[in-house]
């Protein structure tokens, strides 16, 4: 059975297929992340540790850098052993631990370019080890710090998106709302939205993944200086005109909503996105305002009433 009853331009081409989507999995994550396991890719590409690094979560990133750190350091003390730890004037461990250990706190003062001078090479195999250790270190500390620049220097997207989509009073009928806040304190200019609509249809016995673009009540605006609340217009030519919930549900419907906008201090143009299945619609219900004039007149802006709702009915 087709979800519209009328023929409607549809846009088939949004990068997921044409494959319908099964047990109600959403296509995008609301990070804005797309909902696919991929599988038959190296675990591990060279020429893909950079972006790694510099896209992969803080904690993460520093228990590489952390791990990475305690590996080299280990390898170095491993192999001053092996020359042979009486090279090393001022290590005093008697037992293979403790020789290990002086061995691998010089190995950390070499690679850091420290050096206290308690403990110190001797001999020419010994001290070609730490010279190149110590070359080692200069260029292992200059990379992570241009990882660390490359990750703060990264534009990103503060743009926080309301949790829910409602189903409000709009003019003389209704409207499909969601809504948006920047939580910097930086301006974001010359900001466009777009809103698609992707569901489940049989058509000819077949089932499809349909995608519909969905008209905006304003798709552009000039600055983003307060919250934004997002109107698709449910008019006769909506897809969501006289739809309930249930057919929603049936349908497995997912609403895509895509930001593009230009970064005053970065100087850069940013994106996100984020998605809305069909259990986080609500209906009858409309958006608290974020937005109020304090005792001195002047414009306050509480971003705890971001998901806020009250119903209307």
């Amino acid at each position: 059975m087709a979800f519209f009853k009328r023929k409607v331009q549809f846009n088939d081409d949004f990068g997921f297929g044409s494959n319908p989507v099964t047990k109600n999995q959403r296509m995008l994550n609301p990070d804005g992340s797309a909902n696919i396991e991929r599988t038959g890719l190296p675990w591990f590409k060279f020429d893909d540790t950079y972006t790694r690094l510099v896209t992969m979560s803080w904690p993460r990133f520093f228990f590489v850098i952390l791990l990475a750190y305690l590996v080299v350091n280990t390898i170095f003390a491993v192999l001053y052993n092996v020359v042979g730890i009486e090279n090393l004037n001022g290590a005093k461990g008697v037992t293979l631990r403790d020789q290990f250990f002086d061995a691998f706190f010089f190995s950390a003062q070499t690679i850091s370019t420290v050096g206290y001078g308690h403990i110190s090479p001797q001999g020419f195999v010994t001290s070609v080890l730490a010279a190149f250790e110590s070359m080692l270190g200069l260029l292992a500390f200059a990379l992570a710090t241009g990882l660390l620049y490359g990750r703060f220097s990264r534009p990103t997207s503060k743009v926080s998106f309301s949790k829910k989509m409602v189903i409000a009073p709009y003019e003389k009928g209704h409207g499909l709302m969601c809504r948006l806040v920047n939580l910097r304190r930086n301006q974001l200019i010359e900001v466009e939205v777009q809103m698609v609509m992707s569901y489940n249809e049989t058509i000819d016995g077949k089932h499809v993944r349909r995608f519909y673009p969905l008209p905006l009540e304003r798709s552009k605006i000039g600055i983003l200086s307060l919250n934004w609340t997002l109107v698709h217009p449910i008019t006769e030519e909506s897809p969501f005109f006289e739809k309930s919930l249930t057919e929603l549900q049936h349908a497995e419907v997912e609403v895509f909503v895509i930001l593009k906008a230009f970064d005053d201090t970065f100087s850069q143009t940013i994106h996100t996105r984020t998605s809305y299945q069909d259990e986080e619609i609500e209906m009858d219900a409309r958006f608290e305002k974020m937005y109020y004039h304090n005792e001195e007149g002047k414009m306050v802006m509480d971003y705890s009433k971001l998901d806020k709702v009250t119903p209307t009915a």
